[in-house]
């Protein structure tokens, strides 16, 4: 805990390096490129994974799971999507080894080839459509809303933990549905949570609007996003939702029969978020003592450091800090009481701090005498004595005004860094200084090519909530319905 981390400021990448270790969310592998989650990190990713389940389950939402493993025909059946994923892809050959001839080792048996290669999942559509073939005959068996939690495999070169390794986790949604309307709507609703949960959960502001072509989801007709701002001045893409026509109920052939009986094809969407919202949760909030968390993902919210000398002033403090962890649990608050022996409170308060942990209690034998207790602020690192009275509303309205004053910061911090540029110039100016910046485009792949070939921006999003603006593409000069928005990303 005496190792101060690297700067923001000084190496952006190490400090979030620096975090990540630090902080015991994750670490390297054996296996190149993948990660290890660590218990505290992984508490954090159920947090997040509980309320998002329950925010799909109160939209009519059930889980189920299908195969990892997927044979190489089914992509190959929806070209747009094979094309998009073919790179990335890790393949299963054989399934058997043996012993080598020294015996030493052991090798890939030659004769236990796969007749039919098998992909390791990249998402899970074309299993899915074929399974759909199956449950599907009628518009009575429509909708279906159903989400898989799992991991996924693509084979990255360059990996960072969290935000892009070669497995991840994460959950993916796919629906079927009788009409368009209906499938748009489902594409719009799911974009919608992902925000709401950026939002009141996360603290973390989002612009929701939808890719250009270039960007979409491979095979998708529209794809929605939600796009925030780190603060290095980077977008990451936090979530997506796709509407994906008809094109994967036509690669597998999957028809309803509709009221006057007729066959028709099924309307599709998907929708996902995964473990990069460890990484963009680090990158919106934390700072340069270490990871800072939103009261309402922290896997505990309150940590009470007791402060003795001896075993009979530790028996004394336990008694009075077992009672007020007893007492704010009761009202909803997740405490844990550190009253480990083998490391001093000093050492303790560093390591809470670089965990993030929202709330810090001290109590000592002082504090026992004069009825306080001392509650420092992750979030401001402000300290305040307070009578033990009242305590409870006390630390909880505090996590409230935590949890606000996350999302307020980072809100304040993301229109700073929002731009309305109407030169080439200012535009290169402030894609290089970092940060979100609205622009006319011509709306050509062409020049959105040349934007990000010339600039290394790419078009996060076009607003949904963006009006319409009349201008000229600053690349072009061809005529421009409105601003979109560009970034540098990650």
């Amino acid at each position: 805990m005496g190792k101060k981390l690297t700067s923001r400021a000084q190496d952006y990448s190490q400090w979030y390096n620096e975090i990540v270790q630090g902080a015991d969310l994750a670490e390297n592998s054996g296996v190149r490129g993948c990660m290890v989650i660590k218990p505290y990190g992984y508490a954090i990713w159920e947090k997040m994974q509980a309320e998002l389940d329950r925010m799909f389950k109160m939209t009519g939402h059930e889980n189920a799971y299908f195969p990892i493993f997927i044979p190489k025909s089914y992509l190959s059946k929806e070209a747009a999507h094979v094309e998009g994923f073919a790179k990335e892809c890790a393949v299963v050959t054989h399934y058997r080894l043996k012993n080598s001839e020294d015996g030493k080792s052991v090798v890939v048996d030659p004769d236990a080839k796969l007749e039919e290669e098998l992909i390791v999942r990249p998402t899970s559509e074309t299993i899915i459509w074929d399974t759909y073939r199956k449950w599907i005959q009628s518009y009575r068996d429509l909708p279906i809303l159903v989400n898989q939690w799992a991991n996924v495999v693509r084979w990255e070169m360059r990996t960072r933990l969290f935000l892009r390794t070669a497995e991840f986790l994460w959950q993916e949604g796919h629906t079927a549905h009788a009409t368009r309307k209906e499938a748009i709507g489902e594409t719009e609703q799911m974009i919608n949570i992902y925000a709401q949960f950026s939002e009141n959960f996360m603290a973390m502001p989002v612009v929701v609007g939808t890719k250009s072509q270039n960007e979409r989801f491979a095979g998708a007709e529209e794809t929605y996003t939600i796009e925030a701002l780190m603060q290095d001045g980077k977008a990451l893409q936090a979530g997506t939702s796709h509407f994906l026509g008809q094109n994967f109920a036509k690669a597998f052939d999957v028809k309803f029969a509709t009221k006057e009986g007729k066959q028709e094809y099924v309307w599709a969407t998907s929708w996902g978020v995964s473990t990069r919202l460890m990484g963009a949760l680090i990158m919106t909030h934390s700072d340069d003592n270490g990871l800072v968390l939103p009261p309402k993902l922290a896997p505990f919210q309150v940590v009470i450091v007791p402060i003795y000398k001896g075993d009979e002033q530790l028996a004394k403090v336990s008694k009075t800090a077992n009672k007020l962890k007893n007492s704010l649990e009761e009202r909803g608050v997740s405490v844990k009481f550190d009253n480990r022996d083998t490391h001093k409170p000093g050492w303790k308060f560093a390591e809470y701090e670089l965990k993030g942990v929202p709330v810090r209690i001290a109590l000592g034998m002082r504090d026992l005498e004069n009825g306080t207790v001392e509650i420092a602020r992750r979030d401001t690192l402000e300290k305040e004595i307070c009578s033990v009275m009242g305590i409870e509303d006390k630390v909880i309205s505090t996590l409230d005004q935590i949890q606000d004053n996350l999302f307020e910061k980072a809100s304040r911090f993301r229109n700073n860094r929002s731009y309305y540029v109407d030169t080439k110039n200012q535009f290169i100016k402030k894609i290089n200084e970092g940060g979100f910046v609205y622009a006319h485009w011509d709306g050509t792949a062409e020049t959105e090519n040349l934007i990000k070939k010339e600039t290394k921006a790419t078009i996060r999003c076009i607003p949904i909530d963006s009006k319409n603006e009349t201008g000229e593409c600053l690349f072009s000069g061809k005529p421009s319905e409105k601003r979109v928005l560009f970034a540098k990303n990650y």
